[in-house]
């Protein structure tokens, strides 16, 4: 059996500003209601944001207080390859023990954007959330010799398969050593309700290029 640590406190997100904050989730008091809600702000149009919700039992549905939505929308809201941990089906929530950790991840996604655009360069901002994180989570840190599979950087086809089985058998989490931050720790959340306590920070501009590892960080008004 693998051993299970607790969440680091509080845990970093950062959040493309693209994706506006609609509270969708914050202000409704039952499920009744957030199913009603979601259905007028088109939040159940999409055939696969409804499978989501079908996946996720009522009892995991955060709604009702502050910053619901952005919860929310980590697991409903899926790229079609899915994530480290979770398949296309469902999300997670991924965060990083420290902001810096969180800068550097999300640098490198942006980076391949840049080198698939071919783009000399490229510019996003970033809202910054922290959050608390309850639960045991399958601790992975420094196991990656024994656990190359998961930590593949080509492929995430054995650490996807690992993490839905661990959301199947009710499990919380997987905490694991950052890839691409030497000594940096990430944490990916299988349940929405043990995401507390979101608050956002600070707007960051974040600038790579696609040829080098360089990252210009700004700091922008909260």
């Amino acid at each position: 059996m693998e051993q299970t640590s607790p969440a680091p406190r509080p845990a970093y997100r950062l959040v493309p500003s693209k994706f506006p904050p609609i509270g969708v989730f914050d202000t409704v008091s039952t499920t009744a209601d957030m199913m009603h809600v979601l259905e007028v702000t088109g939040w159940t149009n999409d055939r696969l944001v409804a499978h989501r919700v079908g996946r996720l039992a009522p009892s995991e549905l955060v709604f009702g207080v502050p910053n619901s939505s952005i919860i929310m929308a980590a697991f409903l809201h899926v790229g079609n390859d899915g994530m480290r941990f979770n398949s296309s089906d469902l999300g997670a929530w991924y965060a990083a023990a420290t902001l810096n950790t969180a800068f550097v991840e999300v640098s490198h996604h942006l980076r391949r954007q840049a080198y698939a655009e071919h783009r000399p360069h490229l510019s996003r901002v970033y809202r910054a959330y922290s959050c608390d994180i309850a639960g045991q989570h399958v601790d992975l840190r420094g196991q990656q010799g024994r656990h190359g599979g998961l930590y593949d950087s080509g492929s995430y086809s054995a650490s996807q398969a690992f993490g839905e089985g661990l959301r199947a058998s009710n499990g919380h989490g997987v905490l694991y050593d950052s890839i691409r931050h030497r000594g940096g720790e990430n944490i990916c959340v299988l349940r929405p309700k043990l995401i507390s306590n979101v608050t956002q920070t600070r707007h960051f501009r974040i600038t790579v290029r696609p040829d080098s590892y360089e990252i210009r960080i700004k700091t922008l008004s909260k």
